[in-house]
């Protein structure tokens, strides 16, 4: 999964909306889909901004996001 994949996650896991986030992040509505999308990539204090919203700790979105990046490229028996 993509960063923008965890976010969005995360935001349906806490019951938000973008509006409710974004308004709580301090970020427009319309830059927080962009990045749930993967359209824009978040520096890495608007990502805090956005984990703090969630009540989420960037840590551990970005771990999540590390552990499928990890899994996805590792080789298939068959690949040699």
């Amino acid at each position: 999964m993509s960063l923008g994949d965890e976010l969005r996650k995360a935001r349906h896991a806490a019951d938000l909306t973008q509006e409710q986030v974004s308004v709580a992040a301090g970020i427009d509505r319309a830059y927080l889909s962009l990045l749930e999308n993967d359209h824009k990539s978040p520096t890495v204090d608007v990502l805090f901004l956005i984990c703090r919203a969630l009540g989420t700790p960037a840590s551990e979105i970005l771990a999540r996001v590390e552990r499928t990046q990890i899994v996805e490229k590792q080789p298939r028996p068959n690949d040699g």
